[in-house]
């Protein structure tokens, strides 16, 4: 019997299907279609890209509104002609804003095999689903279609409301769009020099700490765009915030991944911004090995996400004008990454 409280997951166990399917069950190692990798693995993606993807929200890109859907009474048949009718290959079952589950494409061919087409919905469809939340990063969302073979996720609220879909195609139209009106902003300032660069000074001293939770990934990424916002508002070179929104936001998913947690801290005046991060443990022991490309000591669970591919030091120190970092077994990690305002300093 299939309870009427569906079982909702980030990561789940299962047989991988259709990559148009909404819903997906997990194929450790496997391989979305065709969006981008994360740039925040790559030293050479571009800076506007990372940027985009740290400060775009999974709500930003999702659809919300025209969702096909049937509730859990409806028959297989009613759903199957559903599909047809609308072109899809799967639909979400929802009552009242609750996702209860998902029918496929799949499920509607076993259906017809089996003789039981005439079944309601909630006899035969998949509950064991895997979700994204509406304030996650565009970066998660980004991982997840690279983790799962599956070209859409339902999207869900703080209160586990059901409140959209994100498919490949939603992410690509975002980002194309927000490229366009990147590269004609930069277009548009190229006569303009920013403050930074005319010989300007920020007009003001301002620091701000966050605090980072273990695990919390959900949250990760808003300390690096509230960095961004700073700098935007001190009218700080469009370049050198990006590489102080890079540094933070690898500094903040590394505190959120492999400690118990910490802090970051900004600290903007008319010289130089600088970003640190402090966390609680548990210590690094090899500093030097851990601040080379591609060391990570990530679980798991952190690698099944898409994470812990040990470029966050690496990315962070290649931003920074200035990196130092310390740490003690088991007391924790400081790490410091300073960057220069003045003219001829900002670029690197």
């Amino acid at each position: 019997m299939i309870s009427s409280k569906p079982t909702v997951k980030i990561l789940s166990g299962g047989e991988a299907r259709s990559d148009d399917q909404i819903m997906a069950a997990h194929r450790p190692g496997a391989k979305g279609g065709s969006v981008m990798s994360l740039s925040g693995e790559n030293g050479d993606s571009p800076l506007v890209i990372m940027e985009l993807l740290q400060r775009l929200r999974v709500k930003d890109v999702m659809r919300s509104s025209d969702i096909v859907s049937v509730v859990r009474s409806d028959s297989m048949r009613f759903a199957q002609n559903l599909m047809k009718r609308n072109h899809i290959s799967g639909v979400p079952v929802l009552e009242d804003k609750r996702l209860f589950g998902v029918v496929s494409v799949n499920d509607i061919i076993t259906a017809l095999e089996g003789g039981w087409i005439g079944d309601p919905c909630q006899k035969h469809m998949a509950t064991n689903l895997v979700v994204l939340e509406e304030d996650m990063p565009l970066a998660f969302a980004i991982k997840f279609f690279q983790n799962y073979t599956f070209g859409r996720f339902p999207v869900l609220n703080k209160d586990r409301d059901f409140v959209g879909i994100v498919s490949q195609r939603d992410v690509t139209r975002v980002l194309m769009h927000e490229l366009t009106n990147e590269l004609a902003r930069l277009e548009g300032k190229a006569l303009a020099p920013s403050p930074a660069k005319s010989g300007g000074e920020v007009p003001y001293y301002s620091m701000r700490q966050f605090v980072i939770v273990r695990n919390d990934l959900s949250n990760a990424g808003k300390a690096a765009n509230e960095i961004k916002k700073m700098m935007k508002d001190a009218g700080v070179d469009g370049r050198l915030i990006r590489r102080v929104a890079v540094a933070a936001y690898e500094l903040e998913i590394n505190v959120c991944i492999h400690s118990l947690g910490g802090t970051i801290t900004f600290i903007l005046d008319r010289d130089e911004a600088s970003i640190i991060a402090k966390d609680t443990g548990p210590g690094i022991e090899d500093v030097d090995w851990a601040c080379q490309d591609g060391t990570s000591t990530a679980n798991d669970w952190i690698r099944s996400m898409g994470f812990g591919a040990g470029m966050g030091l690496a990315n962070s120190k290649r931003m920074a004008d200035f990196f130092d970092i310390k740490s003690k077994v088991p007391t924790g990690t400081t790490v410091m990454c300073t960057f220069k305002l003045k003219t001829g300093e900002a670029d690197k």
